[in-house]
């Protein structure tokens, strides 16, 4: 009997159908279950640094494609990957004892992971990740949610699951996530509010609030609602419940304690408040982070004193990785990406990764980054398009017509949402040719960016909007290099308001970078094109379609 052509066609369809579903089967499986042992350092194997410390990296959430404030799979990946090649080794709890307490050293390049507020999602996406890396990491979460139900939060079952597999160790950040003394950006007195009360209101609230453990609760004057006993009270139940419901729950209290808030400059905002938290955390827990803002902790450091860095969300793998460099001063193994696309560019400051249709440019600490277009030093006429991806508190740049030492240039720079037009010319000052707030043509954050320089007349293009019309520049300046820049500011980054830190390192990102000159000749295109483009958006559309299988089932 002859096989119908149709009958063959949807054969071929169900065997492809049936590899789909059993290779997103396979990925679900890998996502949701340990196949492999955590293996610790061996200690004879181990080149050990004198009092080298260690470097501690705190996420407060991890999703598959990220969202505002929780980071990537893809940037966790690639920052982890990064510091496993540089040679850094992940430590547990008790060795972190061991150092302070018994004088044992740790590996020179010590790495200490810890997962705050205790998102299901964290350990399932990250399970795979720490496997690949051999790394140990803390999960922390709050001792309330163990018994409140919450999608969001891994409850008892799943914990004391997790705490079976050997990548994983138990660590809090305390009985509840409460706030107190909380006004809207209004000065409008709120009160004390629960986690999912400040979230409503998150919006209208600015920096005047405090955490739970950290003041007297106060009124709309800044007047304490209760007196010290009553004060020393609510802060010692706290700590009972927590060891109380830890030892229901999950059979035995954490060792490790993180105290929100951080930098305090002691254990709370009060002095008071302060000696009664310290009295608490020293006699339920060996560990304590106390602070953010630095990753290294050292000899010299109090075991109740530790500090960790908080990768943000928007951090580039090497953001992170300039921080650690800058706060330990050992070698990094930055990441650079694209190979060929990167050859064609000089780095002079900073680093850069050549990621798809991206060049992520990453300062030094309170410095810029700064890269050169290789081979021509007689760019004359261009036609540049880019979209800039960087937030705002920061500087992007490009300088057209150039000098190999920068003492004469044309400079295009976006900072805080203001264009700025410069020029200089050798043994000139750098004069302001054009300054325009973009905020007055309803530009946001990121930016479709074209510059047209023909002659002295330079226009400026930005989301369609004309902003720079027929400028004459007026100077002698005819031909030069291209280089693009990012720096830092210090004028808005001072304190980064949305994360209460102090963050010198800044990422600037240029999207489908296309430069031509002369009769429309193509100098570079950063922009993904035929092959790279259908690898790429294969590979884009095979996630989204994993990730909802994972969301779903």
């Amino acid at each position: 009997m002859a096989i119908k052509k149709k009958d063959i066609k949807k054969m071929i369809r169900g065997v492809i159908q049936g590899i789909i579903i059993l290779i997103l089967l396979y990925i679900i499986i890998k996502a949701i279950f340990t196949f492999k042992t955590y293996k610790p350092f061996d200690a004879s194997e181990i080149s050990y640094g004198v009092n080298s410390g260690f470097v501690a990296l705190s996420y407060k959430g991890v999703d598959r494609e990220g969202t505002e404030s929780l980071v990537s799979v893809e940037k966790i990946n690639k920052q982890l990957c990064a510091l496993k090649k540089s040679g850094y080794i992940t430590i547990t709890q008790e060795d972190i004892i061991n150092y302070y307490l018994h004088d044992k050293a740790l590996p020179e390049k010590a790495l200490y992971l810890l997962f705050e507020d205790g998102r299901k999602d964290t350990a399932i996406v990250t399970q795979d990740i720490l496997e690949k890396y051999n790394y140990k990491a803390t999960i922390l979460g709050y001792a309330e949610k163990l018994e409140n139900e919450d999608s969001r939060f891994l409850n008892k079952d799943e914990l004391k699951k997790l705490l079976k597999n050997s990548f994983w160790e138990l660590g809090t950040n305390g009985y509840r996530l409460e706030y107190i003394n909380v006004f809207d950006k209004n000065d409008n007195y709120l009160g004390e509010l629960n986690s999912i009360e400040f979230l409503k209101q998150k919006a209208n609230i600015e920096e005047n609030y405090n955490h739970y453990l950290m003041d007297y609760i106060r009124d709309e004057y800044d007047v304490p609602k209760e007196n010290f006993s009553q004060m020393k009270d609510r802060i010692k139940i706290d700590y009972t419940l927590l060891n109380e419901i830890y030892k229901k729950e999950i059979g035995f209290p954490p060792k490790l304690y993180v105290l929100m808030h951080s930098n305090s400059g002691q254990f709370g905002t009060n002095d008071k408040v302060s000696v009664i938290n310290e009295e608490c955390i020293k006699n339920n827990f060996d560990i304590n982070f106390n602070r953010e803002g630095n990753s290294l902790n050292n000899i010299e450091s109090s075991i109740y004193n530790l500090t960790r860095i908080n990768v943000h969300a928007e951090w580039s793998a090497n953001h992170l990785l300039m921080h650690v460099l800058d706060d330990t001063k050992n070698d990094i193994n930055f990441i650079v990406g694209d190979l060929e696309k990167a050859s064609e560019w000089d780095k002079i400051e900073g680093e850069a990764e050549f990621v798809n249709d991206k060049i992520i440019l990453t300062t030094k600490p309170g410095s810029n980054g700064l890269l050169r277009l290789k081979n021509n030093k007689k760019y004359d006429n261009i036609n540049l398009s880019v979209s800039l991806e960087g937030n705002n508190r920061g500087e992007q740049s490009i300088y057209l017509r150039a000098d190999k030492e920068l003492s004469s240039y044309i400079l295009v720079e976006i900072i805080n949402n203001n264009l700025i037009v410069f020029s200089k010319e050798s043994n000139g000052k750098q004069k302001v040719n054009y300054e325009i707030n973009l905020d007055e043509f309803n530009i946001g954050n990121n930016k479709e960016v074209e510059i047209l320089l023909d002659g002295n007349c330079l226009n400026v293009i930005i989301d369609g909007k004309l902003v720079v019309n027929n400028l004459d520049l007026k100077t002698k300046l005819d031909i030069g290099y291209i280089y693009l820049q990012s720096k830092w500011n210090d004028v808005y980054n001072n304190t980064d308001a949305k994360y209460d830190v102090y963050d010198d390192v800044y990422d600037g990102i240029f999207k489908n970078l296309i430069i031509k000159g002369k009769n429309n000749n193509m100098i570079f295109d950063g922009s993904l094109r035929g092959v790279e483009k259908v690898v790429y958006n294969a590979k884009d559309l095979w996630f989204k379609v994993t990730n909802w299988f994972i969301k779903v089932f």
